[in-house]
């Protein structure tokens, strides 16, 4: 199952880093799909960056940067991978 967890607001192809605007948390080590006209990428988050300091978690409303495997666009809509309905319980 994917949920929704925000979009790409910017990409830095020379770093391979993807700014992400997040409307759900966030963790390293979670399974994320990226998708958009051009994209549709599937990996595991290994580092995540705020202000240029590292984090490993995320909440809504953050901005986060990511590392990336390979190219992803502006507004392309990033998921979350819940492998276990535990992950995630309506509010």
């Amino acid at each position: 199952m994917e949920i929704e967890i925000g979009k790409v607001t910017h990409y830095y192809n020379h770093l391979n880093v993807a700014v992400i605007s997040l409307t759900d948390n966030l963790k390293l080590g979670d399974r994320i799909h990226i998708v958009g006209h051009h994209t549709n990428l599937t990996e595991r988050i290994a580092s995540m960056e705020v202000d240029h300091q590292p984090v490993v978690w995320v909440k809504p409303g953050d901005s986060v940067a990511i590392k990336v495997l390979d190219r992803v666009h502006e507004h392309d809509k990033v998921y979350r991978i819940v492998e276990d309905m535990t992950e995630h319980a309506p509010a």
